[in-house]
Formats: structure tokens, sequence, C-alpha cells
């Protein structure tokens, strides 16, 4: 199947480790371009086959792609280490640059949300990296607001990467059905 790759929205399906060498050059964009990961060395093709591998019903760990081509991938971690967070887990979407603007977030944050109702999973929640001071909503502050994340906080300057400092937005989205 041939799309328009202005239009194309990509097939969305789970991870598998043959995708960790594309996962890993995706991400490795992040790393070394911006501040939208924390993270300061790309980590290997090797780590990101541990993590797609360990994938599982209440840690998803998605692939988005266009003609056969890994362009985008989303997963979820565990919020923090500690017991009393293992109903809440935090999302990480990212986009191959040159697939940004076709819908590509949106599918697969939304994919991650499905995967997970359902399960003993009760939060999600996301710590968008934004320029520190900067009151302008990031593309994905606007991805997951449209999908139902609200704001419940932000730290200002807590991050420093390329010469910048950083702040972090914390959204949350309650996956209870009463939530």
């Amino acid at each position: 199947m041939t799309t328009d790759p202005a239009t194309a929205t990509g097939v969305l399906r789970p991870a598998a480790a043959q995708d960790a060498e594309r996962v890993a050059a995706i991400f490795a964009g992040y790393v070394l371009q911006s501040i939208a990961t924390f993270v300061e060395e790309p980590p290997s093709d090797q780590f990101w086959r541990e993590r797609i591998v360990s994938a599982g019903p209440t840690r998803p760990f998605l692939v988005a792609e266009i003609d056969g081509e890994v362009e985008g991938f989303a997963y979820v971690t565990a919020f923090r280490p500690h017991a009393a967070y293992r109903y809440t887990v935090e999302d990480s979407i990212y986009i191959a640059p040159e697939a940004a603007g076709r819908g590509l977030g949106s599918r697969l944050l939304a994919g991650l949300l499905d995967s997970l109702r359902g399960t003993e999973i009760r939060q999600v929640v996301a710590v968008i990296a934004a320029l520190a001071g900067s009151r302008h909503d990031t593309p994905s502050i606007v991805l997951h607001r449209r999908l139902g994340f609200v704001e419940v906080g932000r730290m200002p300057s807590v991050g420093y990467k390329n010469g910048q400092w950083a702040d972090t937005v914390l959204m949350q989205a309650d996956l209870r059905p009463d939530g």
C-alpha cells in the first residue's frame, strides 16, 4: 500500500525485537538535539530490544509504521519504583521528525490508553519538558490534553540540557471508568 506522506496515518502495532534499531535511531535524535528527554546519552539498540521484549499488558510498547517503516513509537513504564505506585504508569511518545504532523502521536497515545483500559492500571502520567518559563503549549501538551489528560503541575527549571533550562509539565489521565 502506497500512502501520501503528507497525510499518512500509518499502521499501529505492538513493537517487535527487530524494531529496536529504528526505535534507537529515532530516540537518539531527541537525545542529541532536543530537551524532549532529559536522557543525555542515546541508549543502545540492545537497551531498546530488552524494553520491547519485556512489554506486556500493563506495559505496552507500540510502533507506528508508514509504508513498512517505523516512524514513531510509544510505551509506558512504571511511574516510580515504589510499590504504592504499581497502578500508575508514565507514557513516552516519540515521532521521527520526517513523520511529524501526520497524526501518529495521536494514534500512538490513543493506542496506549486503549490497551491499558480494563487492566489494573488506573492512572497514566506524562512528564513533558518545556523551555523554562515558557507558557506556550508544546505539541506534546496539546496532544495529551486532546486525549483527556489534565495538567496537574509544573516544576520550573528542573532540567538543564543543551545549554537550556527546562521545566517539566505534569499531566495525568484517569483510566477508571468513573474517573
